[in-house]
């Protein structure tokens, strides 16, 4: 959790294959704790062929069935088909705007929204910014990806600094931002 944070966390992001790897840690995320999601990272990684969108769009349902035997992996037969589904509506969104990070970052303006809290109690779960992420991707097919998780990855991506202002990572994130 540590490394994450120090090194990852919040760091403005515009590479579309990360980003797809968000969408999926994020999926994945739903309902369970974050250190569970980066407990089974790697073996994610390996089975959700490197994170490729492309890669995972062509998943069948027997690979669903095969991903379900997985014991590295989050076994949830409704997120896991949500991943394939994601990966289809993220190629489709690429393919339209060019790439996934140019559509996502719109509901930020195009730039991090950074925050001022001192205590990591004033963070909130949701914004407007990810209701707004929040309807738009379920109206392009996405599933799991309610407000509270596109809140989640946003503060992931760097779309939104919540590093309290004390955390040295607030700054350092500002200024990869720019």
């Amino acid at each position: 959790m540590i490394a994450y944070h120090d090194t990852e966390w919040g760091t403005p992001c515009y590479d579309d294959a990360k980003l797809f790897e968000y969408v999926v840690l994020d999926t994945m995320q739903a309902g369970l704790s974050w250190s569970i999601v980066l407990h089974k990272r790697e073996a994610m990684r390996a089975a959700f062929a490197g994170f490729d969108a492309q890669e995972v769009s062509y998943f069948t349902e027997a690979d669903v069935e095969s991903l379900m035997a997985n014991p590295g992996i989050i076994r949830n037969r409704l997120k896991l088909k949500a991943t394939v589904t994601n990966a289809q509506a993220f190629l489709a969104i690429q393919k339209e705007h060019s790439s996934f990070a140019r559509y996502i970052w719109q509901f930020v303006g195009g730039a991090p929204l950074v925050h001022q809290y001192t205590h990591q109690s004033h963070i909130g779960s949701t914004s407007p910014e990810s209701d707004a992420m929040s309807a738009a991707l379920k109206k392009q097919g996405f599933k799991f990806v309610g407000s509270t998780i596109c809140y989640a990855f946003m503060q992931g991506a760097g779309l939104i600094n919540d590093h309290v202002v004390s955390c040295p990572r607030h700054e350092q994130c500002q200024r990869e931002a720019t």
